[in-house]
């Protein structure tokens, strides 16, 4: 199915360039067919290998400079120069664009490959329940383990692998840890048994660690069974008493029978040597199991997830160039050529803020605060989203205060867009999205999203602004509930605020406060 769709993206691609080659020669003048060839290369990102993405950058490529060739009337050949050498440079950053996006998904889908692999092989059983004691997942090792079918044990309570004299002690261990999660070991100080499906009970250690998705805990259990390490300890012990017993038998002769001194003497020193040899494989399996310690250690910490990048604003603009076809509407192309040039450099600054959200818990996120004029820079975000609205939808602002405001407009940028984008997909059509800006004579400035959206629940909203969070009313709507998160640590690295206002059915309000101060940012 995979190479049908690359088969058929493909074929997509070629004709674009197609297309695009014949209209270049048809219509030499007009620059912005070139557009074809981009979205060519960008189509490309779907097709795993990188050839294709090489080769058409290097097809494009060739027709951008061939197209220089052609005849055009009523245009100077600098003129000519320039629109092919800007077509020139957006392709081949497309090109590069998308080797960088397929590189990203190849280390993403190693990683998971690699932490599957962990999974599956490892030899210690790994048993996966949630906050209400119920299996979500087991290993192979944990089935073979426990002796079950794969389909037996999930969904069911982890009260099963436990034997009935230990439930009642069970179920208060787990209340505590649930309250007071944290990664420890079970069972110091008492012997740990589970239950197999034939009833059978085996000595176990158990490892347990945890996390939090959506905020539901999960638990995982690290089962590793003891039987043999159990016997070895108590032929240990066993061991030890005979060599008490000898010792006071030797202790006993010695005192009857002189002669026979060196006979018990011997019977000792190889009692001493097959405890010596006892000991040293009692160290080795505690060494394997410090081993698989460090295994489990690795497997918590491994986590990714996926990265998608909206192009609409490039789409729309691209589209929208096909309309202005006379010459007199240069103007109006540029405008939006413009605005492609833009949306593809705030595209490229929004994936490596994505990218770079580790950095942003380090601190390594710096500020380039400066005056620039505010009002326009609202019309520019408005008319970039209006776009983007469904159909019908208005975008309506309203600005009161002074022509200029002091702070990082980049990242002022990325908050807006990303508040209005989620009052566009969460809005009906025909529906009006209202965006209140209040410059205050103390210089801070008051933001105001209001939408008429589905809402957020009350339960919800306290969680709205943490990482991977979506609402119980969001499933269908796409999103990977890392914007608000993002936007709320934006407003904080500019010395703001945020608040939130919603009921279900009646639309949601979103409040920035953000300081007007120069001094209220540091290097």
């Amino acid at each position: 199915m995979f190479k049908e769709k690359s088969v058929n993206i493909l074929l997509l691609c070629v004709f674009l360039a197609a297309c695009t080659a014949v209209l270049q020669y048809i219509y030499p003048i007009y620059g912005f067919f070139d557009s074809g060839l981009i979205a060519a290369i960008l189509l490309t990102v779907f097709v795993k290998q990188d050839l294709s993405t090489r080769l058409f950058g290097a097809v494009s490529v060739f027709l951008i400079i061939l197209a220089t060739f052609y005849p055009h009337k009523n245009i100077g050949p600098g003129q000519v120069l320039l629109q092919h050498l800007y077509s020139l440079i957006v392709v081949i950053v497309a090109t590069i664009f998308v080797l960088y996006v397929k590189k990203l998904y190849r280390s993403i889908e190693a990683e998971q490959h690699q932490v599957k692999a962990l999974f599956e092989h490892s030899t210690e059983g790994i048993v996966l329940t949630n906050d209400q004691g119920k299996i979500v997942l087991l290993n192979p090792a944990a089935y073979q383990l426990f002796e079950y079918e794969h389909h037996e044990l999930p969904g069911q309570s982890i009260d099963l692998l436990i034997p009935q004299r230990f439930h009642g002690r069970h179920v208060r261990d787990r209340e505590e840890f649930y309250h007071h999660p944290g990664n420890r070991t079970m069972g110091h100080g008492r012997d740990l048994f589970a239950r197999k499906k034939d009833g059978t009970e085996f000595p176990v250690e158990v490892s347990l660690s945890y996390y939090r998705q959506k905020n539901v805990l999960f638990v995982i259990a690290f089962v590793v069974d003891i039987t043999k390490r159990k016997h070895a300890e108590q032929e240990l012990l066993e061991r030890k008493t005979q060599l008490e017993q000898i010792t006071t038998d030797i202790s006993k002769l010695n005192t009857e029978l002189e002669t026979k001194v060196e006979q018990r003497t011997l019977i000792l020193r190889e009692a001493l040597q097959e405890l010596e040899h006892s000991q040293a494989e009692l160290n080795e399996a505690l060494s394997k199991e410090k081993e698989l310690n460090e295994i489990k250690s690795r497997f918590v910490s491994m986590a990714s997830h996926e990265f998608r990048t909206p192009l609409s604003t490039v789409l729309s603009s691209a589209a929208l160039l096909s309309r202005y076809t006379q010459t007199d509407e240069q103007e109006k192309r540029d405008k939006h050529i413009k605005r492609i040039k833009d949306s593809v450099k705030h595209l490229n600054d929004l994936l490596e803020d994505f990218l770079s959200l580790g950095k942003l818990e380090e601190g390594k996120i710096r500020m380039v605060p400066s005056e620039f004029p505010i009002k326009e820079f609202l019309e520019e975000v408005v008319e970039e989203m209006q776009s983007l609205a469904r159909e019908s939808q208005q975008i309506r602002c309203e600005y009161t205060g002074a022509a200029t405001f002091f702070s990082d407009k980049r990242l002022l940028k990325n908050i807006l867009i990303n508040l209005l984008s989620n009052a566009v997909k969460f809005s009906p059509e025909s529906a009006t999205i209202e965006l209140a800006v209040t410059h205050s004579p103390d210089g801070g400035l008051s933001l105001s999203v209001k939408d008429q959206g589905i809402g957020i629940s009350p339960e919800d909203q306290q969680h709205l602004f943490s990482s991977f969070f979506r609402g119980a009313n969001v499933i269908n709507i796409e999103g990977t509930g890392l914007g608000l998160h993002i936007v709320k640590r934006y407003i904080d690295l500019l010395g703001g605020s945020v608040r939130l206002e919603s009921q279900l059915g009646e639309g949601t309000r979103v409040t920035v406060d953000l300081p007007g101060n120069p001094q209220q940012f540091s290097a």
